[in-house]
């Protein structure tokens, strides 16, 4: 590993911490790459870890690290000694407030594949995602859970972003959604109260505002609840962002939920897209979904009228709804 953020001491102070059980992790503080080939050429490592790709300098290119010039020729030359000595190179990049690469967009068309680490400070797990994978498929995703002695893979995400409570809460509804090509079931959380200060509010965190607005104009006008002078706050648990459609349903029982403060059984999922005209809409992959729930012991999922399922048995309760009054008689008759 060739490291140009830190000095060796630092590196080995946080080694110890997570207690290393390897003897073969070689780390040099470098950025000159005609060093860096140096010691490489002694060492012949199985592979090359670069961080950051940002302190990197050539003798090649006079101007300093981090320039646009800089990262470019730094990355050749790195592509070019993994392609012709068939050892993979990591290269660690610095992102921007944005969430985004820092540097020149050609950095990411150069190299074979993108991994993103991307999670809040304010919670402890991390979701890894290929967003560029010239050797496969870019929607699998992987969950770690942040710890003091490293990253934890989360085997089965399902389970910590639901939540543990024993006694019955309106205005919490799960969903089925889809995180690249694994199922995942959510927990949405919904506040309805009377506004205060005049002008109702609306705040979404983890899920599109302007879509939550669309979704109570719907239940205004299809379903005939009248959530114009209410404020509307909701939530999805766990600190994660989803913008699959398919959990309109979900949202919608939370909200009518929490507005008539009726509780929702803990055993009934929704997977379902809600359209302009209030009908229930289908959503793609919806048998993964019902899988997924009935591995979680689910008894229950609410999903659209128009899916097609393939002929075979379920251990779960499958309800087909078509319209959004269907889904408030059903919940709340």
């Amino acid at each position: 590993m060739f490291q140009g953020e830190e000095s060796a001491q630092q590196i080995k102070m946080r080694a110890q911490r997570i207690h290393p059980n390897s003897e073969h992790c070689y780390i040099l503080t470098e950025t000159k790459t005609q060093h860096i080939f140096r010691n490489i050429a002694q060492m012949q490592p199985d592979i090359v870890v670069i961080d950051s790709i940002q302190t990197l300098h050539t003798d090649h290119i006079e101007s300093s690290p981090g320039s646009i010039s800089q990262i470019r020729e730094t990355t050749t030359e790195l592509i070019k000694f993994a392609k012709e000595t068939a050892t993979p190179v990591i290269l660690i990049g610095h992102i921007t407030k944005d969430g985004n690469i820092a540097g020149p967009k050609i950095l990411e068309h150069m190299v074979d594949t993108v991994l993103q680490f991307e999670g809040d400070r304010n919670h402890i797990y991390r979701i890894l995602r290929a967003n560029k994978n010239r050797f496969g498929s870019t929607n699998e995703i992987g969950i770690y859970e942040m710890q003091g002695s490293g990253l934890r893979e989360v085997s089965n995400p399902s389970e910590i972003l639901l939540s543990k409570n024993e006694e019955e809460l309106s205005g919490t509804a799960i969903a089925s959604t889809l995180e690249g090509m694994r199922p995942l079931l959510i927990e949405i959380q919904a506040l309805v109260s009377t506004a205060v200060y005049g002008t109702p509010q609306r705040s979404a965190t983890g899920y599109n505002a302007k879509r939550l607005n669309m979704i109570l104009a719907v239940l205004e006008k299809r379903a005939g609840f009248k959530l114009g002078a209410k404020d509307v706050f909701l939530n999805i648990t766990g600190g994660i962002s989803v913008d699959d459609p398919a959990i309109d349903l979900a949202v919608v029982a939370a909200v009518l939920s929490s507005n008539v403060d009726i509780t929702i059984d803990k055993t009934m999922c929704f997977a379902a897209e809600i359209g302009l005209a209030g009908e229930v809409r289908p959503v793609n992959r919806v048998e993964q979904r019902i899988l997924e729930a009935e591995k979680l012991g689910f008894e229950s999922i609410v999903i659209s009228k128009y899916c097609k399922l393939p002929k075979q048995t379920y251990g779960i309760q499958i309800i087909k709804l078509g319209k959004v009054h269907d889904v408030v008689k059903h919940l709340f008759a």
